[in-house]
């Protein structure tokens, strides 16, 4: 869902968020985001019209900055010129992000662009939501909005302390859960909790989930790997599976196609 003015119960720390770069500002602007300004990078070319032209439309102000100046907003993120301001991140409650059937669980994910990259996966596939570990994770930066290219400006985001807990509380919710684990005896292919409302819970790179996250899940699945790569990132592993679940949501027992990808560079 969209994350209109006000959404979410629970703010970032920092006074001010930003977004930056063309798809994430435009995915902002059309999912009526709560914003407030959009800066521009001064003699910029004809190619920022449009987004000019969306955020006057959203009543929005504009404002031209140089090009350093727009570096230092970002923090060093590539901005391609533009970049919107909003207020602090609005995360919501775990309680407010079950009524779907598939969220998406990370533990220990650290690198803000494996946590963009995954939202944009997660957010194309259908996903309801992302659940991140309020510490020794990755939370919503400059970072993350540009890699999820638009995506967290649509997909709820929760921050829990515990990811133990969390899942306890989505099984109370009627929510399997399945970790992606490279050792795992079974496979995703064959997992039947990916019909289901399932939580899909991916671990650090390199360490995988942790101890007490892979005793809890009710399952443990590999992705089966044909070349010579021992692993997927975080991010790659992810799509895949989420693509899983999209693929048997997509196909209907009457034999019509797919939806077309929405997918745009």
């Amino acid at each position: 869902m969209s994350r209109p003015a006000g959404a979410g119960r629970r703010s970032a720390g920092a006074a001010r968020h930003v977004v930056p770069g063309r798809r994430p500002v435009a995915e902002a602007l059309r999912a009526g985001r709560a914003l407030h300004e959009v800066v521009v990078q001064r003699r910029a070319g004809a190619e920022l019209a449009v987004l000019r032209r969306a955020a006057t439309e959203a009543g929005l102000p504009i404002r031209e900055a140089e090009r350093e100046a727009l570096d230092e907003l970002s923090g060093g993120v590539l901005h391609q010129g533009v970049v919107a301001v909003a207020p602090p991140f609005a995360y919501r409650t775990l309680g407010e992000v079950t009524g779907g059937d598939l969220v998406v669980v990370l533990d220990g994910v650290t690198d803000p662009q494996n946590l963009g990259a995954i939202a944009r996966s997660a957010e194309a596939a259908g996903a309801d939501a992302l659940v991140l570990r309020e510490r020794r994770g990755a939370l919503v930066t400059p970072a993350a909005e540009k890699a999820a290219a638009g995506a967290l400006s649509w997909l709820d985001v929760a921050v829990v302390t515990n990811v133990t807990a969390a899942l306890r509380e989505l099984a109370d919710a009627g929510f399997w859960s399945l970790g992606l684990a490279a050792d795992a005896a079974d496979d995703v292919w064959h997992s039947a909790l990916l019909d289901g409302r399932v939580a899909l819970v991916v671990g650090a790179e390199g360490a995988g989930l942790s101890r007490l996250v892979a005793e809890r899940v009710d399952a443990l699945a590999a992705i089966p790997l044909r070349g010579r790569m021992a692993s997927l990132n975080a991010a790659a592993a992810a799509a895949v599976v989420l693509f899983e679940v999209a693929r048997r949501r997509w196909e209907p027992s009457d034999g019509r196609s797919a939806p077309k990808s929405r997918w745009r560079p």
